[in-house]
């Protein structure tokens, strides 16, 4: 690729957030389950961008070690001297062609809203551009001066006067400028001002006075939400839970209630499936067409085919239900749990590392851990898997085809059970079961008349019966 079409984005995320009132570094905030760094990052990429190199400096070791698959460059600035300091820590001499400079605390920004103002900026040949945006109340954003509709200088809301403060375009805190001009004007920012700080918004009024061809490019005012304190932190998560949920509509998902189903970006949900009011999918979670996620339901980084419906209260982590399964309510299935097409999962059982074959059933109040279960088994209420033995190790349940479990049933693992077979209920099978037979594993059943002691008044009533 020429030099000239080749994109670099520099992600500023030094600050230490102290509005955050959080020891957590303000970049690594979750908004809708994922980073708001790690979105940035994701928006950069999406929009092309070759090498993204992130200028860290408060915690620093705890960016890097999060950041470090997601194929970025980190760049340490050792002291905070301001935002112009930040961007020449992203060690700015080998690079080329075009460079957007961003904040890491932009979480709405995405991939297409990038390709758009680069876009922009390619067509108009510019040097440097602002990105900039019109909003309802610019609050203490700088205000874009503009003479005969060009752009010829940014005041920050502190320095303007009552007239400046009435303008609504404000700068977003988003750049793009050639790699050459960032490098040679950068050099001339100087830090005479109150804090002693490089601020990377003189670099406008040194371009300009260098003729360089420096423009305003507006965007959506969604470029320019921030994050700066937990509050916005959660105005940001719901943003984005209301975007996706949006979309999935738009593809035909039923939503019972948007304001009230929480939905990250990395999920998907296929058309006609109806979302209730409540529940919250997130992570790698699929879902396919035409099922229920019932209100109240969690399901993080699950596999849902078509057709089937998981009831109210449930909780699903790291899961696979096929289709036509039916789960809860308030059931729970823990990693590794497979449940095979038309299965049953009732209210009150747990699932963890389970194969749970076709049609197969476990009603209510069932624990079955370790364990490999047929087509077409009853598992009666009570039944457990004993699986963790005394010397902390797990083993294995293994249940065959078409096998009717009683209530209140153990399995004390390692144990199969084959085929056909039937365990009679309160049973506690401690050896394996052969196809077709019957095992009952419980005391005989002892009775003793008149074993208890009489009430008082029942010795009375037999007395005066006698005479």
């Amino acid at each position: 690729m020429p030099s000239q079409e080749r994109l670099s984005v520099i992600v500023l995320a030094a600050g230490k957030g102290t509005r955050m009132k959080s020891p957590l570094p303000k970049v690594l905030h979750p908004v809708a389950g994922r980073p708001m760094l790690e979105s940035v990052v994701r928006a950069a990429k999406g929009a092309g961008a070759e090498e993204i190199r992130i200028v860290v400096g408060h915690g620093s070791q705890l960016v890097k070690a999060v950041s470090e698959n997601w194929g970025v460059v980190c760049c340490e600035q050792k002291e905070q001297l301001g935002t112009a300091d930040a961007v020449k820590s992203a060690r700015l001499s080998d690079l080329e062609g075009d460079v957007v400079i961003m904040n890491g605390d932009h979480p709405l920004i995405e991939a297409e809203d990038i390709r758009a103002f680069v876009s922009e900026f390619r067509k108009l040949k510019a040097d440097l551009a602002v990105v900039t945006s019109d909003l309802k109340n610019p609050g203490q954003f700088g205000r874009i001066i503009r003479h005969q509709g060009q752009m010829v200088a940014i005041v920050e809301a502190k320095d303007a006067s009552a007239d400046t403060l009435k303008i609504r375009e404000v700068n977003t805190g988003i750049y793009v400028v050639k790699a050459s001009v960032l490098r040679n004007d950068i050099e001339r920012i100087q830090n005479k001002n109150s804090k002693g700080e490089y601020y990377l918004t003189d670099l406008i009024a040194i371009s300009l006075a260098h003729q360089r061809d420096v423009e305003a490019i507006k965007a959506s005012p969604k470029v320019a939400v921030g994050v700066n304190t937990q509050e916005e932190l959660a105005r940001a998560t719901r943003k984005v839970h209301a975007r996706k949920i949006r979309r999935l509509m738009e593809e035909g998902v039923m939503v019972i209630d948007p304001k009230s189903t929480y939905v990250e970006e990395s999920v998907k949900v296929g058309p006609g499936s109806v979302l209730y009011p409540g529940c919250f999918l997130r992570g790698r979670t699929q879902i396919g067409s035409f099922s229920v996620i019932e209100p109240n339901v969690f399901v993080s980084d699950s596999e849902i085919g078509n057709s089937a419906q998981i009831r109210a209260g449930s909780y699903l982590e790291s899961a696979k239900v096929h289709s036509k399964c039916v789960v809860g309510p308030y059931a729970r299935l823990r990693p590794e749990t497979v449940l095979h097409e038309e299965s049953q999962v009732g209210n009150f059982v747990e699932l963890k590392k389970v194969e749970f074959g076709k049609k197969s059933k476990a009603a209510h109040l069932t624990y079955l851990g370790d364990a490999e279960i047929g087509e077409n088994v009853n598992i009666g209420c009570g039944t457990i898997t004993c699986n963790y033995a005394a010397d902390r190790k797990k083993y294995k349940t293994k249940i065959g085809n078409n096998v009717f479990v009683g209530s209140d049933s153990q399995f004390v693992a390692p144990v199969t059970v084959g085929d056909h077979a039937v365990i009679g209920s309160g049973s506690t099978i401690t050896k394996d079961v052969p196809d077709h037979a019957l095992a009952v594993a419980r005391a005989k059943q002892f009775v003793k008349e008149n074993y208890a002691p009489k009430a008082p008044a029942e010795t009375q009533a037999e007395v005066k019966k006698e005479e």
